[in-house]
């Protein structure tokens, strides 16, 4: 682990609330079904907490550990070139329920924090949820205003569409 600082507070808002959004900062909230039932949750589970679904998309990922745990060093590169250091906050692992989010180091186009949650509802249905609330850091993404924030909702979508052919690849 980097002795990095994050770059936002507050730190671990989106453990309680995924919906949390402080003041200053852009939401985000992207749910994609993935399927139903429980070896579909269980495979959704294990992509997402092994770096597998954000690989699929085709970013490159660099992380300090095999598995998302607390304290772990996460770098996505985007487009080859812009490289955004992030480090995991807090990890979910239940019956229903897992993932993980990270927030923002010094480096990063943005400052904020991203959830990336796998759960299994009462009747089944297994659901990817992104959840995020984030500000410009650097000058290309202030610059790019809306746009920017086009590009994270499209990039919360490409997770749900990769998670869901990862886990219909299994069947």
């Amino acid at each position: 682990m980097s002795s990095a600082s994050f770059t936002y507070e507050p730190v671990g808002a989106t453990r309680e609330d995924l919906s949390a959004c402080p003041p200053g900062f852009h939401p985000l909230h992207v749910r994609t079904r993935i399927g139903e039932g429980e070896p579909v949750f269980r495979r959704a589970a294990e992509a997402v907490l092994t770096w597998e679904m954000h690989r699929a998309i085709g970013v490159g990922l660099d992380a300090t550990a095999d598995r998302a745990a607390p304290d772990v060093d996460v770098t996505v590169t985007l487009a080859g070139v812009i490289k955004a250091p992030c480090r995991i906050i807090w990890t979910v692992e239940e019956h229903r329920r897992a993932g993980w989010a990270y927030g923002t180091l010094p480096g990063h186009p943005e400052c904020g924090e991203e959830a990336f949650i796998v759960d299994r509802t009462g009747d089944g249905t297994v659901w990817l949820t992104v959840a995020a609330y984030s500000r410009a850091a650097k000058w290309y993404a202030r610059a790019g205003g809306a746009a920017t924030r086009g590009l994270q909702h499209a990039y919360a979508r490409r997770c749900g569409v990769a998670l869901r052919r990862l886990v219909a690849a299994e069947d």
